[in-house]
């Protein structure tokens, strides 16, 4: 189908690599992966890509927010969903009765978790967060343990996990996230020997998952590597693992410039000759960035993005595409013939990662989900 016919610009959504990339983990760690699709799937689209996580073998899906769990439950996705940070406690209920487990970093957390499990009439699952080194959440380790032992005793609430985040696990030097590992060990060492350590214990992302056999312990959060995306330019996935998302448009016009000419708003770009600029329908307001340095494939061959993005629109220089014409399909992310743009290659003239690239796609950009 020629969507251009129907859209200005779309994202396209590769949902068996979406199966294939969780396969690989699978296979790779032998334990549960627990599909991370918080901020609608980094972009992706949360349904669609929950879907297919579980079908390529994931067993748990993770979210940051109680309505990105809701919108799961009311799709009638049924697998254990994971809330991985905080719940504002006017929406604890909401989380028990959609059969959310939920963090916890703190014992007035759990005493708060047990109150909304009695009123909705359930037991709520929980994981502790024990903070080695990410210091953005949890307890601290010489806190565990007397955490643990009070928790055990509150009522309506069922201790199903514990936890812990890497830092740095995406980054050549081992010994910051070598560090985290052993102070997690120590914790769980200590949680056993007073018999309450959680059945479910958890560390690894993607970068560990792939690198750290040590720490996989009894589930893996697989995020950015679930779309294909590199956790680190110095970590590039194995060649098995595919992109999941494409981003295209369509050249709207094309015409020919003379020299002089003041191109977009402020003209900060004017044509030194005749010059053959095109004019595509995507802009700010769709996620692609306002900044210099952008550019966009057609006919297979890089093209700049010229002048300043607009909020609907960008133009781009066509004198090295003497045969592109308005119609023809332009390529913000992904392959067309032999060449390609990665996100990660967008990233860099953005200053910034592919996890905020691909997040960054507008709302109003249709996804186009292909099997």
């Amino acid at each position: 189908m020629s969507y251009m016919k129907y859209y200005s610009n779309w994202a396209e959504i590769d949902l068996g690599a979406i199966r294939n990339n969780v396969g690989i983990i699978c296979k790779h760690t032998g334990v549960q992966v627990m599909a991370i699709v918080k901020a609608n799937a980094y972009g992706h689209g949360a349904v669609p890509v929950a879907r297919a996580a579980l079908q390529g073998g994931a067993t748990w899906l993770a979210v940051a927010r109680v309505d990105e769990a809701v919108e799961l439950r009311r799709a009638g996705i049924v697998a254990p969903i994971f809330l991985l940070g905080y719940v504002p406690s006017l929406r604890l209920e909401e989380a028990v009765a959609n059969r959310v487990s939920m963090a916890f970093w703190t014992i007035e957390q759990a005493r708060c978790v047990s109150a909304a499990a009695e009123r909705v009439g359930e037991t709520a699952k929980l994981h502790f967060i024990v903070d080695t080194g990410m210091s953005r959440l949890g307890a601290q380790a010489g806190e565990a343990l007397d955490i643990m032992r009070q928790v055990c005793s509150i009522p309506h609430v069922y201790m199903e996990g514990i936890f812990t985040h890497f830092a740095r696990a995406d980054e050549p030097d081992s010994d910051p996230t070598n560090v985290q590992e052993d102070l997690f060990l120590m914790v769980l060492s200590a949680l056993d020997a007073e018999g309450v350590r959680p059945k479910i214990v958890h560390a690894a992302n993607s970068a560990a998952s792939l690198t750290r056999s040590s720490a996989v312990f009894s589930l893996v959060r697989l995020g950015i590597s679930l779309y294909g995306l590199f956790p680190n330019h110095k970590y590039p996935l194995p060649p098995e693992f595919r992109p999941a998302l494409s981003w295209k448009s369509v050249l709207s016009q094309v015409k020919v410039l003379p020299p002089g000419r003041g191109v977009s708003y402020g003209h900060i770009y004017t044509t030194r000759g005749n010059e053959r600029i095109g004019t595509i329908p995507v802009g700010y307001a769709d996620g692609y960035r306002r900044t210099t340095g952008n550019y966009v494939l057609v006919g297979s061959k890089q093209v700049p993005v010229i002048g300043r993005v607009c909020m609907d629109y960008i133009m781009v220089r066509l004198d090295s595409v003497t045969e592109a014409k308005a119609g023809d399909e332009v390529v913000l992310i992904g392959s067309q013939g032999d060449a390609r743009i990665l996100a990660e290659d967008v990233g860099d003239v953005w200053g910034t990662i592919n996890y905020e690239v691909t997040c960054a796609v507008g709302a109003r950009v249709p996804r186009i989900f292909r099997e």
